[in-house]
């Protein structure tokens, strides 16, 4: 039985290398903008907070701004 995924929101947990569907769907929000981001073009995110991003700008500013607040 294949269980539909579309529109749906995935649940992933994030690693260096991939990530592993937790909770199928087809796509994430951005952790800072809330955006939706298909799994297919899903290439940033972060392994430490477990957060998944929009665009490389977007992950960059996120890494800085945590460095701050530490």
């Amino acid at each position: 039985m294949l269980i539909a995924s579309r529109n749906r929101l995935a649940r992933l947990q994030y690693g260096p290398n991939g990530f592993r569907v937790l909770a199928p769907g087809d796509h994430v929000l951005c952790a800072v903008t809330g955006a939706p981001i298909g799994l297919d073009e899903l290439r940033y995110w972060s392994v430490a907070r477990q957060e998944p991003y929009a665009t490389a700008e977007i992950s960059v500013k996120s890494a800085l701004d945590a460095a701050r607040e530490a």
